[in-house]
């Protein structure tokens, strides 16, 4: 079985948004990094080759979207994709997490701190993306990419 230990970044995909989380196996903590937009996806690869030579992670971690009750719909085939890029650009693992109520519970995360407005705008994709790392590592990946 392939071991997924160490620094790890984490992603919560969107078509035009793509929220970033930074953590480590070790400490089981997870961090918001920073939000991407690009004018396409290899505008999007480029910034995000430049934070993976940053951090230097051992592994990735994509949130995938699905319904409620767990079924896939179109943007879990384009995380999914978002994945097998990452996978094969990077040559690295990407672990694919469930990321079902991680916005619900990024909204709350901010509401808590009390990040309104603009602030609360340009924090979600990130507190999203650590939401996303936390739940891989209380509950591990759905399936990984090697």
């Amino acid at each position: 079985m392939l071991n997924l230990s160490g620094s790890v970044l984490a992603f919560d995909f969107g078509e035009a948004r793509i929220g970033i989380a930074q953590g480590h196996t070790s400490l089981a903590i997870a961090h918001p990094l920073t939000t991407i937009t690009g004018r396409n996806n290899q505008e999007k690869l480029d910034k995000i080759s430049q934070i993976i030579n940053e951090w230097k992670p051992n592994f990735l971690v994509v949130g995938l979207p699905t319904y409620t009750d767990g079924t896939e719909h179109e943007t879990t085939a384009l995380a999914r994709r978002f994945a097998l890029r990452l996978n094969h650009r990077f040559s690295l693992p990407v672990a694919l997490v469930d990321e079902r109520l991680t916005s619900v519970l990024a909204e709350n995360l901010l509401t808590q701190s009390n990040t309104f407005g603009k602030k609360r705008k340009a924090a979600l994709d990130p507190v999203a993306a650590m939401a996303i790392l936390e739940t891989f590592f209380q509950a591990g990946a759905q399936e990984v990419i090697a």
